[in-house]
């Protein structure tokens, strides 16, 4: 997967930017590799069997710190049962986070009212690398660390796309609006259907929570409403599943416009 370049500050302008306790935990063959292949990433240690570190050097892959040998059940001892880690495991400082102020006012952010699933964040961050989202906006409360199973799920797109954190989600969507982005909130009882607005860039799109939807003030903060039309007996999709509809319609919208 290409790198898609984007300038991520050092710097922390308020201190609003969660930082997890301690390093980064990161596991998995390609959540792992594109944490060794992102200039960004500070990998501070490398635990690797000897079945992965004869991948990495098949594959090319040389790691910026030499890797200390271990044998699998090493590792699964020190994550969870049902976690896969492929034979690797990184930590590494967490990433910078860049401001609203510093995206492009260009293209496609998403926007997520406390989606708390790490899992399911980390699907929306797969969607969202492959249609080349600018940023990720979310809450520094009620959303998941960016390690473990987020990372997992994301398989490398954490090293892709940008997360930006805020305190306040509605002051956050007021200063992209201020940025002259449209911001438009999905919520399955709205009257309109996104496919049928007229879409342009900068484009944000406000997902909410599984189950609980929009906040109110979430919503009401939106440029607009709109739903997902689906044709068929059940018309509510997991929310990363939604991300990836939302994304493919509004990236033909946007291209079409422009």
């Amino acid at each position: 997967m290409k790198k898609r370049s984007f300038h991520r500050p050092d710097h922390r302008r308020s201190g609003e930017h969660r930082r997890p306790d301690g390093p980064v935990v990161l596991y998995g063959w390609h959540s792992v590799t594109a944490a060794l292949a992102n200039p960004a990433r500070r990998i501070r240690r490398l635990l690797a069997t000897e079945n992965a570190l004869r991948r990495l050097a098949e594959d090319g892959i040389t790691p910026p710190l030499a890797p200390e040998l271990v044998r699998p059940d090493a590792l699964a001892a020190r994550l969870t049962p049902d976690a896969v880690h492929q034979g690797l495991i990184a930590e590494a400082d967490p990433l910078p986070s860049p401001d609203i102020e510093d995206l492009p006012a260009a293209g496609i952010v998403l926007v997520l009212d406390q989606i708390t699933d790490p899992h399911n964040v980390g699907a929306i961050l797969r969607s969202a690398a492959a249609f080349a989202v600018e940023a990720i906006v979310t809450t520094a409360r009620h959303s998941p660390e960016a390690t473990g199973v987020l990372a997992k799920a994301a398989s490398g797109a954490l090293e892709l796309v940008p997360i930006v954190t805020v305190q306040n989600l509605a002051r956050g969507l007021v200063a992209l609006k201020e940025r002259g982005f449209l911001t438009i909130g999905l919520d399955g009882s709205a009257p309109d259907d996104l496919a049928a607005l007229e879409l342009r860039a900068p484009l944000a799109l406000v997902l909410g929570a599984e189950g609980k939807g929009l906040r109110q003030l979430t919503g009401a903060t939106c440029d607009r409403l709109a739903r997902l039309d689906l044709p068929g007996a059940i018309k509510s999709l997991n929310v990363s599943n939604a991300a990836a509809l939302a994304l493919y319609i509004a990236s033909r919208a946007v291209r079409t416009s422009s």
